[in-house]
């Protein structure tokens, strides 16, 4: 199976986003509380969507300017989002982990336990390899007890336990592992062949065999 972050994106219809400003699943402007109207909404869309292929592409030092640019808004509009680098790239950062842990719920209604499982350990090395720099930038700048990481850690956690459970109880996996081990192997996986990303597919099968029941 090839290994591609990003490939399993589009199984998504539709990507929630949440605005830094904002404690639900809308977006609301920061110094009123009140919801955006609509084409404000889609101007922060845009540069969401934007910022998240730009960092992708030219790193999380790449120039504002060129975000704004690139999304069709103007520098201002940027900033009334997104009021420094900081508080952009931690919105790009907590989208996409609510893109992989929704991933984890839709691998488990379309495929058996066992599978979604394995599909969930290979997206999740390749998620840790594409956005390990956009991690470490913003773990540099921000307390590691933050709200921010805090909630990324649960959602994760919540999406991996759920995932496990699942192969678990279906006699896939052995009964002695617990979330945080898969989480701490995929990440493991995912800093070891970021420079080397052709390697993980064998990590990976290894891990995968280590792991698996003795009954499966």
């Amino acid at each position: 199976m090839e290994l591609s972050y990003g490939g399993f994106l589009h199984l998504r219809k539709t990507i929630r986003r949440v605005h830094p400003f904002s404690s639900g699943g809308f977006v609301e402007a920061p110094s009123t509380g009140k919801p955006l109207r609509a084409d404000a909404r889609r101007n922060y869309e845009r540069i969401m969507a934007t910022a998240q292929a730009a960092f992708a592409e030219l790193g999380p030092d790449v120039a504002l300017e060129e975000i704004a640019r690139r999304a069709g808004v103007g520098i201002g509009t940027l900033y009334r989002h997104f009021p420094n680098r900081e508080v952009l790239i931690e919105a790009v950062y907590r989208s996409n982990i609510e893109q992989l842990s929704e991933h984890a719920r839709e691998l488990l209604e379309t495929h058996t336990p066992a599978t979604a499982y394995e599909f969930w350990l290979r997206d999740y090395v390749a998620w840790v390899i594409a956005n390990r720099v956009l991690a470490t930038t913003l773990k540099a700048g921000m307390d590691r007890n933050s709200p921010t990481f805090a909630l990324c850690r649960a959602s994760i956690t919540d999406a991996t336990s759920l995932l496990l459970t699942a192969a678990q109880n279906a006699g896939a996996v052995r009964p002695d592992i617990e979330p945080s081990d898969l989480m701490r192997f995929g990440h493991g996986i995912g800093v070891a062949c970021e420079t080397v990303p052709e390697a993980a597919e064998r990590m990976i099968d290894v891990t995968l065999a280590g792991l698996r029941a003795e009954s499966a």
